[in-house]
Protein backbone atom coordinates (compact mmCIF):
# COMPACT_ATOMS: atom_id res chain seq x y z
CA UNK A 1 0.00 0.00 0.00
CA UNK A 2 1.46 3.33 -1.05
CA UNK A 3 2.51 5.71 1.73
CA UNK A 4 2.58 8.84 -0.41
CA UNK A 5 -0.69 10.73 -0.69
CA UNK A 6 -0.67 12.25 -4.13
CA UNK A 7 -3.30 14.31 -5.84
CA UNK A 8 -5.52 12.88 -8.54
CA UNK A 9 -5.57 15.34 -11.44
CA UNK A 10 -7.89 14.91 -14.41
CA UNK A 11 -8.66 17.00 -17.47
CA UNK A 12 -12.27 15.78 -17.48
CA UNK A 13 -15.00 15.29 -14.92
CA UNK A 14 -14.48 13.00 -11.93
CA UNK A 15 -17.15 10.91 -10.22
CA UNK A 16 -16.40 10.65 -6.50
CA UNK A 17 -18.12 7.63 -4.96
CA UNK A 18 -18.89 7.32 -1.26
CA UNK A 19 -20.10 4.42 0.81
CA UNK A 20 -23.53 5.86 1.63
CA UNK A 21 -26.88 5.37 -0.04
CA UNK A 22 -26.62 4.88 -3.80
CA UNK A 23 -29.81 5.08 -5.81
CA UNK A 24 -30.47 2.90 -8.83
CA UNK A 25 -28.72 4.45 -11.79
CA UNK A 26 -26.89 7.11 -9.76
CA UNK A 27 -23.40 5.83 -10.51
CA UNK A 28 -24.14 5.29 -14.21
CA UNK A 29 -25.59 8.80 -14.46
CA UNK A 30 -22.58 10.38 -12.79
CA UNK A 31 -20.09 8.43 -14.90
CA UNK A 32 -21.90 9.43 -18.10
CA UNK A 33 -21.19 13.06 -17.21
CA UNK A 34 -17.89 12.66 -15.31
CA UNK A 35 -16.14 9.47 -16.52
CA UNK A 36 -13.12 9.28 -14.19
CA UNK A 37 -13.87 7.32 -11.01
CA UNK A 38 -12.37 8.04 -7.58
CA UNK A 39 -13.63 6.55 -4.32
CA UNK A 40 -13.73 7.73 -0.73
CA UNK A 41 -12.88 4.84 1.60
CA UNK A 42 -15.79 2.33 1.58
CA UNK A 43 -16.99 3.74 -1.72
CA UNK A 44 -14.24 1.63 -3.30
CA UNK A 45 -16.03 -1.57 -2.29
CA UNK A 46 -19.22 -0.16 -3.80
CA UNK A 47 -17.36 0.59 -7.03
CA UNK A 48 -16.05 -2.97 -7.24
CA UNK A 49 -19.52 -4.38 -6.56
CA UNK A 50 -20.83 -2.27 -9.46
CA UNK A 51 -18.12 -3.60 -11.76
CA UNK A 52 -15.80 -0.59 -11.72
CA UNK A 53 -12.20 -0.26 -10.60
CA UNK A 54 -11.55 3.17 -9.01
CA UNK A 55 -8.52 5.02 -10.28
CA UNK A 56 -7.75 6.28 -6.76
CA UNK A 57 -9.09 5.74 -3.25
CA UNK A 58 -8.72 8.28 -0.43
CA UNK A 59 -9.57 7.90 3.25
CA UNK A 60 -8.52 6.32 6.53
CA UNK A 61 -9.67 2.95 5.12
CA UNK A 62 -11.63 2.00 8.21
CA UNK A 63 -14.65 1.12 6.02
CA UNK A 64 -12.79 -0.77 3.31
CA UNK A 65 -12.50 -4.47 4.04
CA UNK A 66 -9.32 -6.48 3.35
CA UNK A 67 -10.87 -8.45 0.48
CA UNK A 68 -11.83 -5.30 -1.45
CA UNK A 69 -8.54 -3.63 -0.56
CA UNK A 70 -6.58 -6.60 -1.94
CA UNK A 71 -8.30 -6.24 -5.32
CA UNK A 72 -7.19 -2.62 -5.77
CA UNK A 73 -3.62 -1.88 -6.93
CA UNK A 74 -1.58 -0.63 -3.98
CA UNK A 75 -0.53 2.56 -5.76
CA UNK A 76 -4.17 3.59 -6.02
CA UNK A 77 -4.76 3.39 -2.26
CA UNK A 78 -4.03 6.68 -0.48
CA UNK A 79 -4.29 6.27 3.27
CA UNK A 80 -4.88 9.45 5.26
CA UNK A 81 -4.90 8.36 8.88
CA UNK A 82 -5.92 11.59 10.61
CA UNK A 83 -9.36 11.65 12.20
CA UNK A 84 -9.97 15.41 12.09
CA UNK A 85 -11.72 15.32 8.71
CA UNK A 86 -14.23 13.09 6.96
CA UNK A 87 -13.38 10.75 4.11
CA UNK A 88 -15.33 13.07 1.79
CA UNK A 89 -13.06 15.93 2.82
CA UNK A 90 -9.95 13.78 2.46
CA UNK A 91 -10.92 12.83 -1.08
CA UNK A 92 -12.16 16.24 -2.17
CA UNK A 93 -9.00 18.04 -1.18
CA UNK A 94 -6.88 15.64 -3.24
CA UNK A 95 -8.92 15.63 -6.47
CA UNK A 96 -8.39 18.33 -9.09
CA UNK A 97 -10.81 18.30 -12.02
CA UNK A 98 -13.05 20.63 -14.05
CA UNK A 99 -15.99 19.23 -12.07
CA UNK A 100 -16.52 16.53 -9.42
CA UNK A 101 -19.83 14.69 -9.14
CA UNK A 102 -20.19 13.20 -5.66
CA UNK A 103 -22.53 10.21 -5.34
CA UNK A 104 -23.15 7.94 -2.36
CA UNK A 105 -22.86 10.74 0.21
CA UNK A 106 -26.53 11.46 1.00
CA UNK A 107 -29.70 9.71 2.09
CA UNK A 108 -28.48 7.72 5.10
CA UNK A 109 -27.38 9.23 8.44
CA UNK A 110 -28.36 12.88 8.79
CA UNK A 111 -25.17 13.78 10.66
CA UNK A 112 -23.08 12.35 7.84
CA UNK A 113 -25.06 14.28 5.24
CA UNK A 114 -24.75 17.54 7.20
CA UNK A 115 -21.00 16.91 7.40
CA UNK A 116 -20.95 16.70 3.59
CA UNK A 117 -22.53 20.15 3.31
CA UNK A 118 -20.09 21.45 5.89
CA UNK A 119 -17.23 20.28 3.67
CA UNK A 120 -18.84 21.92 0.62
CA UNK A 121 -19.04 25.19 2.54
CA UNK A 122 -15.52 24.89 3.94
CA UNK A 123 -13.94 24.16 0.54
CA UNK A 124 -15.33 26.86 -1.77
CA UNK A 125 -12.54 26.25 -4.29
CA UNK A 126 -13.74 22.70 -5.02
CA UNK A 127 -15.81 22.28 -8.18
CA UNK A 128 -18.10 19.72 -6.60
CA UNK A 129 -21.77 18.83 -7.10
CA UNK A 130 -23.41 16.43 -4.64
CA UNK A 131 -26.09 14.19 -6.13
CA UNK A 132 -29.06 13.37 -3.91
CA UNK A 133 -32.33 11.51 -4.40
CA UNK A 134 -34.29 14.52 -5.64
CA UNK A 135 -31.78 17.37 -5.72
CA UNK A 136 -28.22 18.36 -6.42
CA UNK A 137 -26.19 20.66 -4.17
CA UNK A 138 -23.12 22.78 -4.90
CA UNK A 139 -21.22 25.65 -3.36
CA UNK A 140 -22.14 28.67 -5.46
CA UNK A 141 -19.04 30.16 -7.11
CA UNK A 142 -18.52 33.94 -7.41
CA UNK A 143 -20.55 33.96 -10.64
CA UNK A 144 -22.65 31.20 -12.16
CA UNK A 145 -24.70 31.13 -15.35
CA UNK A 146 -27.22 28.31 -15.60
CA UNK A 147 -29.44 27.35 -18.51
CA UNK A 148 -32.73 26.42 -16.85
CA UNK A 149 -36.31 26.17 -18.10
CA UNK A 150 -38.82 28.65 -16.70
CA UNK A 151 -40.28 27.77 -13.30
CA UNK A 152 -37.34 25.56 -12.29
CA UNK A 153 -36.89 25.52 -8.52
CA UNK A 154 -33.74 27.39 -7.49
CA UNK A 155 -32.90 27.36 -3.78
CA UNK A 156 -30.09 29.25 -2.11
CA UNK A 157 -29.18 28.13 1.39
CA UNK A 158 -26.52 30.24 3.11
CA UNK A 159 -24.14 28.54 5.51
CA UNK A 160 -22.46 31.90 6.16
CA UNK A 161 -23.69 35.50 5.78
CA UNK A 162 -23.61 36.43 2.08
CA UNK A 163 -24.97 39.04 -0.28
CA UNK A 164 -25.33 38.83 -4.03
CA UNK A 165 -27.24 39.68 -7.17
CA UNK A 166 -29.33 37.71 -9.59
CA UNK A 167 -30.95 37.73 -12.98
CA UNK A 168 -33.61 35.35 -14.13
CA UNK A 169 -35.26 34.64 -10.76
CA UNK A 170 -38.85 35.34 -9.77
CA UNK A 171 -37.55 36.91 -6.54
CA UNK A 172 -34.21 38.69 -7.09
CA UNK A 173 -31.67 38.48 -4.29
CA UNK A 174 -30.24 41.96 -4.94
CA UNK A 175 -29.93 43.95 -1.72
CA UNK A 176 -30.68 40.97 0.52
CA UNK A 177 -28.41 39.72 3.27
CA UNK A 178 -28.71 35.95 3.39
CA UNK A 179 -27.79 34.34 6.70
CA UNK A 180 -28.24 30.82 8.13
CA UNK A 181 -29.87 32.37 11.23
CA UNK A 182 -31.81 34.99 9.30
CA UNK A 183 -33.12 35.23 5.75
CA UNK A 184 -32.58 32.22 3.52
CA UNK A 185 -33.39 31.83 -0.17
CA UNK A 186 -35.15 28.51 -0.66
CA UNK A 187 -37.91 27.77 -3.21
CA UNK A 188 -37.14 30.56 -5.66
CA UNK A 189 -37.92 29.97 -9.35
CA UNK A 190 -36.32 30.69 -12.70
CA UNK A 191 -38.11 33.01 -15.11
CA UNK A 192 -36.61 31.99 -18.43
CA UNK A 193 -33.75 30.41 -20.30
CA UNK A 194 -30.84 31.55 -18.12
CA UNK A 195 -30.25 32.27 -14.46
CA UNK A 196 -27.25 34.35 -13.46
CA UNK A 197 -26.12 34.49 -9.86
CA UNK A 198 -23.21 36.31 -8.32
CA UNK A 199 -22.08 36.51 -4.73
CA UNK A 200 -19.75 38.78 -2.78
CA UNK A 201 -18.36 36.02 -0.56
CA UNK A 202 -18.37 32.23 -0.33
CA UNK A 203 -20.89 30.41 1.83
CA UNK A 204 -24.04 29.94 -0.28
CA UNK A 205 -25.17 26.46 -1.24
CA UNK A 206 -27.21 26.22 -4.43
CA UNK A 207 -29.86 23.49 -4.57
CA UNK A 208 -31.50 22.44 -7.85
CA UNK A 209 -33.65 19.53 -9.04
CA UNK A 210 -31.39 16.66 -10.10
CA UNK A 211 -32.92 16.71 -13.61
CA UNK A 212 -30.63 19.67 -14.25
CA UNK A 213 -27.38 17.92 -13.31
CA UNK A 214 -25.93 18.19 -16.83
CA UNK A 215 -26.61 21.94 -16.97
CA UNK A 216 -25.08 22.39 -13.53
CA UNK A 217 -22.02 20.37 -14.51
CA UNK A 218 -21.45 22.58 -17.55
CA UNK A 219 -21.95 25.76 -15.53
CA UNK A 220 -19.60 24.72 -12.73
CA UNK A 221 -16.90 23.63 -15.18
CA UNK A 222 -17.09 27.05 -16.88
CA UNK A 223 -17.15 29.13 -13.69
CA UNK A 224 -14.29 30.66 -11.77
CA UNK A 225 -14.02 29.28 -8.25
CA UNK A 226 -13.39 31.14 -5.04
CA UNK A 227 -9.81 31.97 -4.21
CA UNK A 228 -8.53 32.87 -0.77
CA UNK A 229 -9.19 35.65 0.04
CA UNK A 230 -12.51 35.67 -1.82
CA UNK A 231 -12.92 38.24 -4.54
CA UNK A 232 -16.09 40.25 -5.16
CA UNK A 233 -17.95 39.58 -8.40
CA UNK A 234 -20.50 41.85 -10.01
CA UNK A 235 -23.01 41.53 -12.82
Amino acid sequence: MGNNVTRFEAGEGVTLLGGGTLGAGDLALALSLAPRLVAADGGAARALAEGHMPEAVYGDMDSLGPEAMARIPAERLHVIAEQETTDFDKALRHVVAPVILAVGFTGARIDHELAVYHVLAARPDARCIVLGVADIVLHAPPRLRLDLPAQTRVSIFPLAPVTGRSRGLDWPIDGLRLDPLGRIGTSNRSTGAQVELCFDAPGALLILPRDHLAAARDAVAAASVWSRPARTASL
